[in-house]
């Protein structure tokens, strides 16, 4: 016989404002615990060290959380030039030190504007890509480095906020780009433009897909927001669909609407010819997403149980 799972039903999308020192798996289960919640996820990791904008999906939000990992983010950060670390942030052991009193706003600017657009981006070692099953952070904890592949991704902007010179400097940029991209490798980057050693002492996520940090809720704030009952957490989920904001809506009559939850694709008059849709009745309910079919009907791909 199944087990009956733990836990609530819960449905809905908590955009968290995550705090530094805990990973993102740490914050997803204490939400998760405070919501009382029989199923929820995240939507992608952030460093340890990294704070910001961490959407976690509920129950039948889930479903649908691969859109907000494949939208694209935005962060601030600052970069140290002048001084590198083994994990490419604040919390490795230093490796490399040069002066850095060279540097001008001028150049960084010209640095920054060079990395825009589609680059090639070789994962760090402390990553959590797997190989073999294995996250690379834990290989290289372990003195062994392998070789990675380089991958494809879009800078859409990359600009100079702030500039401290000196023998070691800090930038404060700010980065728009595409999903899977690593700040500490652009750290990087724009360090070997100045050959210089660079690490990030700062990364703060302020926008994931259509989520950013003035919808999000500190994790401190919310584990107090529970000692007035769950009501009062429910109120801040924010509605499943709202990371398919970028797919065409259709509105289904009350009879196509309960043929497409039993499966079956249905006839759509005048919608889109091709493509992923979200799916609504008359009233508004949020039904799921479907495939539009060369013959005008909309099949099931991904619905939502009530």
């Amino acid at each position: 016989m199944a087990r009956n799972r733990r836990g609530r039903s819960v449905n809905g999308i908590l955009v968290l404002d995550k705090p530094s020192g805990v990973s993102s798996n740490g914050a997803l289960q204490r939400a998760k615990r405070l919501f009382n919640a029989a199923k929820a996820g995240h939507t992608g990791s952030l460093d340890p060290l990294a704070t910001g904008v961490l959407p976690l999906c509920f129950g039948e939000a889930t479903k649908f959380s691969q859109y907000v990992l494949d939208a694209n983010k935005g962060y601030l950060s600052t970069f140290v030039l002048g001084v590198g670390t083994d994990t490419l942030d604040a919390e490795g052991e230093e490796t490399a030190r040069a002066d850095a009193s060279d540097l001008t706003e001028v150049a960084l600017n010209k640095a920054l504007t060079s990395l825009l657009g589609k680059i090639a981006q070789l994962p760090p070692m402390y990553s959590a890509i797997k190989r073999d099953g294995k996250p690379l952070y834990k290989l290289a904890r372990a003195g062994i480095e392998i070789e990675r592949k380089t991958r494809e991704v879009t800078i859409d902007e990359f600009s100079l906020l702030a500039f401290r010179p000196g023998v070691v400097a800090e930038v404060d940029v700010c980065i728009r780009c595409s999903k899977g991209t690593y700040v500490r490798s652009l750290a990087e980057a724009v360090g070997a433009v100045f050959d210089l050693p660079a690490h990030v002492s700062r990364l703060r996520r302020d926008k994931a897909g259509p989520y950013d940090l003035e919808g999000a809720i500190p994790l401190a704030a919310l584990e107090s927001l529970a000692q007035q009952g769950e009501a009062a957490l429910d109120a801040l989920l924010q509605p499943m669909d709202g990371p398919l904001e970028d797919l065409p809506a259709i509105e289904l009559a009350e009879s196509a609407s309960y043929y497409l939850k039993q499966g079956q694709a249905v006839l759509v008059p005048n919608g889109p010819r091709s493509g992923m849709v979200r799916a609504y009745t008359a009233s508004g309910l949020f039904l799921g997403i479907g495939e539009m079919l060369d013959d005008g009907r909309v099949a099931p791909r991904r619905l939502v149980v009530r």
